[in-house]
């Protein structure tokens, strides 16, 4: 039997809060992975899930947790490692469809804003076709906490899926 690591542990509650909010119908998981990169000796874990109104799937949610060498080696080597490496980094992403409107991109940096706070580092990327007409754009807003995220904090994790959810509704709309 082996000690699970920090992000084994977070791997597991996080999915199993997705899961039930799956199966009580709040939410829709249309993807998942989990990934050991053997090459570099890194994990990933992440769950995509939608609203169950979103019968289009344009819009959804992706919650990403990935740990390096530098993690886990802080974690099982600890006597020559800083413990503060224990953990993962944890990235969400949100993923919408619609009209190309200019005034969308304030209007959704300043909905993240109001949610999230405003000193998250929030990125929003748009995805065209140029000569495509009525125009739609693939919009990706990632949210990057920059900064690892521990075992003492699993029940922030917990937490931040009643924000993803809350985000997802504000975010209907925006969508075609």
């Amino acid at each position: 039997m082996f000690d699970p690591t920090a992000f084994d542990n977070m791997k597991v509650v996080i999915e199993g809060a997705i899961y039930d909010r799956d199966l009580n119908g709040e939410i829709i998981i249309t993807d998942r992975n989990d990934i050991i990169n053997s090459a570099k000796l890194s994990r990933e874990f992440s769950v995509r899930f939608t609203l169950p109104e979103d019968i289009d799937h344009h819009l959804s949610a992706q919650i990403e947790l990935v740990a390096t060498l530098d993690n886990l080696a802080a974690e099982l080597l600890s006597s020559s490692m800083s413990e503060k490496l224990a953990g993962c980094l944890v990235k969400l992403e949100f993923f919408l469809i619609h009209h190309h409107v200019a005034d969308n991109y304030q209007a959704i940096q300043k909905l993240f804003s109001g949610i999230w706070g405003e000193t998250r580092k929030i990125t929003q990327t748009i995805q065209y076709k140029p000569f495509e007409e009525p125009q739609k754009v693939k919009h990706i807003v990632t949210i990057d906490f920059a900064r690892l995220i521990r075992e003492e904090q699993m029940d922030d994790l917990i937490e931040m899926l009643d924000f993803i959810v809350k985000t997802l509704k504000e975010l209907q709309v925006f969508t075609i």
